[in-house]
């Protein structure tokens, strides 16, 4: 059954609840701050974990499970890192009917307990780089919820390597951050910048944190991933230590990086339109649907669904994988069946009626410009791949541009605050800036909430900072963030 959608000019949160729900990808849960994934929002966070993991087992990961409560004496050794998710924590006191000697928190992030493990199996240099990664859930309490985007609990992936030397650490540290990069570019369609956090932004208990930043369609900024290098604060609160190849007593050097489901949110608000969820092809969980559309029985049975199900074989083998479904809802009418795929976010609607059938042809509907066109029945598996790729770089390019017209250069301190005022702009401010925390803090706080979302990799200028006026102010990115 077709919802309506609040439009995004209206009521912008709105309009994302109403797509979550009318694409049937999550509800609420009776439990406080959580979220239920429904099987379409749960079969493209299955995809995005296929790529990405594909990902990270090609630059030599391998993935394990640590458990889900950590001691809290764990969580007080690392002193940055407890107090930076202390008010985030939800800690388990009793079990078995009795109160536990010494409590759990339900992991907000594993880098204590797998610090403790990595401890146990690191004696020397050769049992030297540790390379893994494990898809899990986290705690995080969060006291205002919104699906996908902050959840009590979520899905994520965290990634924790030791290393011999702090070169491979740092190496490491940009490895996946090109990983996320990447794969955000090409798979999702998320035209991501990628920079490093500003030290009020960066990971308790980190030396430097690494993120890649997406802009959203209010123009407002989401951290997409992060990767963190955490120097030896860990394994020295952990004693990851080993022998060196000098037989002289050394610490590890250690990394942790994550992507989380809120993904769904960001495809979500860069590629969805005031009709529904509109998804890349290559994380869609349905990437082309076939409805035979008549109402003679005999035909709808007897000529179009056998012509249907060839269709979706030839489409599934043109494809290499299960991707393509018959919709066999006779029950409704024909506009009620296009607009439910079209609110779900399927790239690719093929339509079969008797007279297209009659003609030997299909008609094939793309869902990010609603472009129709009629090709023959032999051709239509060919076409429908041709069409998905480039749907996939349509969004891509679309976002792109969206991207780019909404960064503005900012000078000022005057212009920043007109920039980010209800009546501005809007978007990225592209500034350069040599403050301090207090100073970002400041800006903050003026601007109505906007902060340094990254300091870009691949814009190595300088120039004159936005809040000081000293020289040499790293180039930086500013924006108001989910």
């Amino acid at each position: 059954m077709a919802r309506n959608i609040t439009p995004k000019e209206k009521n912008y949160s709105d309009w994302y609840l109403d797509v979550i729900r009318a694409a049937e990808l999550a509800d609420y849960a009776p439990v406080r701050g959580c979220m239920v994934i429904r099987p379409n929002g749960y079969g493209i966070w299955e995809n995005i974990q296929a790529v990405f993991d594909r990902g990270f087992k090609e630059t030599g990961h391998v993935n394990a499970y640590f458990p889900l409560l950590i001691p809290n004496s764990f969580m007080e050794r690392e002193a940055q890192h407890v107090e930076g998710f202390a008010p985030e924590c939800a800690v388990v006191t009793h079990a078995g009917g009795e109160e536990l000697e010494e409590p759990y928190v339900i992991r907000p992030t594993s880098e204590t307990i797998i610090g403790h493990m990595y401890s146990q199996w690191v004696q020397s240099w050769r049992d030297l780089p540790i390379l893994i990664n494990q898809w899990c859930n986290v705690i995080r309490w969060e006291k205002r919820p919104r699906l996908f985007l902050r959840t009590s609990e979520f899905l994520w992936q965290e990634g924790h390597t030791a290393h011999a030397t702090r070169d491979e650490a740092f190496d490491e540290t940009f490895k996946i951050l090109g990983v996320y990069r990447d794969t955000m570019r090409k798979e999702l369609a998320l035209p991501v910048l990628y920079g490093e956090k500003s030290e009020n932004e960066r990971f308790p208990g980190a030396d430097n944190t690494y993120s890649c930043e997406a802009m959203m369609s209010d123009k407002r900024a989401l951290q997409a991933g992060t990767s963190h290098f955490l120097g030896q604060n860990f394994a020295r609160a952990f004693d990851i230590s080993f022998q060196d190849k000098n037989g002289e007593r050394a610490y590890a050097w250690t990394t942790s990086w994550g992507v989380s489901a809120r993904l769904i949110g960001a495809i979500i608000m860069t590629h969805s339109d005031n009709d529904g969820l509109v998804l890349p092809p290559r994380v869609a969980p349905v990437k082309a649907v076939i409805i035979p559309i008549s109402s003679d029985e005999d035909i709808l049975r007897g000529k179009l669904e056998p012509a249907a199900e060839k269709l979706s074989r030839e489409t599934d083998a043109a494809l290499g994988g299960m991707y393509s479904k018959v919709d066999r809802q006779y029950h409704t009418r024909p506009a009620d069946r296009f607009f439910r795929h079209l609110q779900r976010g399927v790239p690719v609607r093929v339509e079969i009626g008797a007279k297209e059938f009659a003609d030997g042809e299909v008609t094939i509907v793309r869902r990010d410009t609603s472009g129709r066109e009629r090709v023959s029945m032999g051709e239509c598996a060919a076409r429908v791949k041709v069409l998905l790729a480039d749907i996939q770089q349509n969004l891509y390019d679309r976002a792109k541009a969206f991207r780019d017209a909404n960064t503005h250069d900012v000078d000022n301190m005057d212009d920043l605050k007109k920039f980010f005022s209800p009546e501005g702009k809007g978007g990225f401010a592209r500034v350069y800036f040599a403050g301090t925390p207090e100073d970002e803090g400041e800006i903050k706080y003026v601007t109505g909430g906007a902060t340094i979302r990254c300091m870009p990799l691949d814009d190595e200028s300088r120039g004159k900072c936005v809040y000081t006026g000293k020289p040499e102010g790293r180039r930086a990115i500013l924006a108001k963030a989910y």
